[in-house]
């Protein structure tokens, strides 16, 4: 049974509508990858294919969040926190549910970015603080990998650029935000002897001191992209638009020569 339903009718963008347009921390992502396929998705309303999802990566990020909220009741500091010679705690605020997205409304903290007339929104995992009132942006990550844990890998790139547009929406709401982010690593080991019906962690601490410089210039490009009547040309690094491109021509070639076509009806018809 598929899972892919396009078009999609719902959540466009109307260059003459007046209402703010939500634009996710995903979404802004993807155009930072494809504004071909961004485009595609927020305006036409074809998305690409659908991720499968990972539930070991949710369950994790579920235990942690229960870890910490024990912390955060008694505002305590992490023993991670500790070994790190972190100065700084659970953050506790009345608005955290919703920043988590802990109803499953999939909006999150969010900011009006009044020059674009787009809601800004991105789901947290963690906020700690420090005695001076001044809040990390904390994200949790699941791997399992046998190489030291860093952010140099290429993918991580995005992994930066996700907490660095939640320090923009949490200082556009009026908090203290520090230029330090922390990633908290949970990594699966695979130097055990037997797996034993479960999964050891090492769990490591990986900060980032981020720069937030980027967002608002990139917004006025996605702007720009959605008022736009014409579709981006493609991106060389993106591997949606290769496979449409490829699949195309493929087709186009396909269409044009008469023996190929014939095969295909008689295969069809082999098929029933």
């Amino acid at each position: 049974m598929g899972y892919y339903n396009p078009p999609r009718g719902r959540n466009l963008y109307d260059p003459k509508s007046s209402s703010p347009f939500t634009l996710s921390r995903s979404k802004i992502e993807n155009f930072s990858k494809c504004p071909r396929c961004f485009y595609l998705d927020r305006r036409l309303g074809i998305d690409q294919p659908p991720m499968p999802s990972f539930s070991l990566n949710d369950a994790v990020d579920v235990l942690m969040k229960k870890e910490f909220d024990i912390l955060r009741q008694s505002q305590q500091k992490h023993a991670l926190a500790e070994k790190y010679k972190i100065n700084a705690v659970p953050f506790q605020h009345p608005d955290l549910g919703v920043w988590r997205d802990d109803e499953r409304n999939f909006l999150g903290a969010t900011t009006l970015h009044k020059p674009t007339n787009f809601l800004v929104s991105g789901i947290i995992d963690d906020v700690w603080a420090d005695p001076d009132g001044i809040l990390y942006i904390v994200d949790y990550k699941s791997t399992s990998t046998m190489k030291e844990i860093s952010l140099d890998d290429e993918y991580k790139q995005a992994y930066k650029r996700q907490v660095e547009l939640y320090q923009w929406i949490f200082r556009r709401n009026g908090f203290k935000v520090s230029d330090t982010a922390y990633f908290v690593f949970a990594n699966a080991r695979k130097d055990v002897t037997s797996f034993d019906g479960k999964l050891e962690f090492v769990v490591n601490i990986v900060s980032h001191k981020g720069q937030d410089g980027w967002v608002e210039p990139t917004l006025e490009k996605i702007k720009k992209c959605l008022d736009s009547d014409m579709i981006p040309p493609r991106s060389e690094n993106c591997d949606h638009c290769k496979y449409r491109q490829v699949s195309q021509s493929a087709e186009a070639k396909a269409e044009k020569s008469p023996q190929t076509g014939k095969e295909e009806k008689l295969t069809k018809q082999s098929l029933f």
